[in-house]
């Protein structure tokens, strides 16, 4: 490790926090009532009445149609590309199993890619079909953060806000200007915006190389700004049309981080408590901290085998060397931290303890800083947990910012754990031992078990990132990758709301002598404390039979 790595780190992180309040306030005044310039007429046109309420059933139901509605769109356009213009390459359908991997990875936020961007998919279906998904999917994570908010912050209520409503705002109003700005620095920092097929270039040998274009820097603002990763190239953001520089890398990890980090002050702000969603954020912070340590000492020391034969320095294979170890991997605990899934590195040849903490960040369920929504909602369902048990410590009911927090609440949380890690853990063990499974790892024995643990945590968290080596693009793992994707998107995202309606009906109780404080020290050392527990529990026998196995591998000097 190196000052100037280190130093690097602690500016970008000073950045993120720089900038999360005024993302904090802006998305305050989206949360809040109050119409928006234009909003209302836009919304009486698509039949929406701006002012009705609807209760958690009927949000959640608009937001399941909404979203099984997308599926069915983006892979209708998926099958028709071979059809329908800005199809410069003549690119055929997408096959049946691989456009529906495709749909349901993009709707899900996940963007879980089994193809090659720039082979596989037209302009019409990169720009209509991913990118108008990558807007809607960030919309819909950060609306059912709104709601839950609204679970907290309202005083016996019957409703949580409108989900066509929250959509729409924060498409227009937050998502859209803020993309539009990205894309034009992104261009002017070098990223290709085109309807150019390709461009042909001579190399130093004197062949004739063709490359790859298209509409990328639109692309690019999005997917990391609504943290969907998904990249217009197969390299995704180590490939220099998508990633120029160190200047654009450097947008990217922060374009990657404010949104998330700036709703934990939303939160706060709408509870009538600020120091509240600090509290969340710096929790964030010392995981967030703790793993790019873990990870960017790993991969500095290097692999003891080498050194054992003479070779000296940090691991890079599978490194971006235009940036360095420190940014790769900075990019790496960023990109895991949320449900971006965009990489700049190979996670597979990080070294053992390196590669875990991008895969204990998705089995946290992605809340160290997290998604855009689902960071929020993840970790305020951790904190009930935490709360339930500083309750029964000091032998009160437990509540949290002034909300009782009862049976109904804590087993929808449980639930709302439970649903990822039985899809990581069981689809895992599922691929493990039969046959179409074990041909995807290219691996064998610990380290081929990581691919397979990876894939479908990234599935799963809805993260999108490979850890590589792993053949993704077979019927076996498009159908139980898509089952992974949808179920732990929605089987996180309906309890959640299930928990802000019987929440915002609630009445609110003022804090008392024996209320347990949740804005100090020790509220965010328990906060942390269980976030670890629960993960550490729940997945560390399948680590110690990856990872970890793997690093006692090397730590013993023995070889695959």
């Amino acid at each position: 490790m190196t000052i100037a790595g280190w130093s690097m780190i602690v500016l970008f992180l000073a950045l993120v926090v720089l900038l999360a309040k005024p993302a904090g306030d802006w998305m305050y005044r989206l949360y809040a009532p109050g119409a928006l310039p234009g909003e209302r007429a836009l919304l009486r046109l698509a039949g929406v009445d701006p002012k009705a309420e609807q209760s958690w059933v009927g949000y959640a139901v608009s937001l399941m149609l909404f979203n099984v509605a997308g599926i069915v769109f983006l892979f209708a356009i998926l099958k028709l590309q071979a059809v329908l213009p800005l199809n410069p390459q003549g690119f055929p359908a997408v096959e049946n199993l691989l456009a529906f991997n495709t749909a349901v990875s993009f709707v899900t936020n996940t963007n879980w890619q089994n193809y090659g961007g720039e082979s596989t998919l037209s302009h019409l279906s990169q720009m209509v079909g991913l990118t108008v998904q990558n807007f809607l999917s960030a919309a819909t994570g950060i609306a059912v953060a709104f709601a839950f908010i609204r679970g907290f912050a309202r005083k016996q209520a019957a409703g949580i806000g409108n989900f066509w409503v929250d959509v729409t705002r924060v498409t227009l109003y937050l998502l859209l200007p803020a993309s539009i700005v990205l894309a034009l620095v992104y261009v002017a920092l070098g990223v290709p915006q085109t309807f150019a097929a390709s461009v042909t270039a001579t190399t130093v040998e004197g062949a004739r190389q063709v490359i790859a274009l298209g509409p990328v820097a639109s692309q690019l603002a999005i997917k990391m700004l609504g943290t969907n990763g998904g990249g217009f190239f197969n390299a995704n953001s180590a490939h220099p049309f998508e990633n120029p520089s160190a200047i654009s890398n450097f947008v990217q990890m922060l374009s990657i981080l404010v949104l998330g980090a700036g709703l934990t002050l939303t939160f706060g702000k709408a509870v009538g408590n600020v120091r509240q969603g600090w509290a969340i954020l710096v929790t964030m912070l010392i995981l967030l901290v703790a793993g790019i340590a873990v990870t960017y000492g790993a991969e500095a020391a290097g692999n003891p085998l080498h050194h054992a034969l003479g070779v000296v320095g940090g691991n890079m294979e599978g490194k971006e060397v235009r940036f360095g170890i420190a940014a790769t991997a900075l990019f790496a605990v960023i990109t895991t931290a949320t449900s971006c899934g965009a990489v700049i590195g190979m996670h597979d040849s990080f070294m053992a303890l390196g590669g875990l903490i991008p895969m204990f960040n998705m089995h946290l369920g992605e809340l160290v800083i997290g998604g855009v929504g689902s960071g929020l909602y993840a970790v305020l369902i951790y904190a009930i947990l935490a709360v339930f048990i500083a309750g029964l410590m000091v032998g009160r009911t437990p509540e949290y910012v002034g909300k009782k927090i009862e049976s109904r609440e804590m087993k929808l949380s449980v639930i709302a754990i439970f649903v990822p890690s039985l899809m990581i853990l069981g689809l895992a063990a599922v691929a493990s031992v039969l046959p179409a499974g074990l041909a995807g790892p290219l691996a064998k024995g610990p380290h081929g078990f990581s691919e397979i643990l990876y894939a479908f945590s990234s599935a799963a968290a809805n993260n999108g990132s490979a850890f590589g080596g792993l053949t993704g693009n077979t019927p076996f793992y498009n159908l139980l990758l898509a089952l992974g994707m949808f179920v732990g998107r929605f089987g996180v995202i309906l309890p959640v709301l299930g928990i802000a309606g019987g929440l915002a009906a609630k009445r609110v109780i003022p804090a008392g002598a024996g209320s347990f404080p949740t804005t100090g020290g020790l509220w965010i050392g328990l906060l942390a404390a269980v976030i670890l527990i629960v993960g550490g529990l729940t997945f560390m026998p399948a680590l110690v039979l990856g990872p970890i196995a793997d690093q006692a591998q090397i730590a013993a000097g023995t070889l695959q």
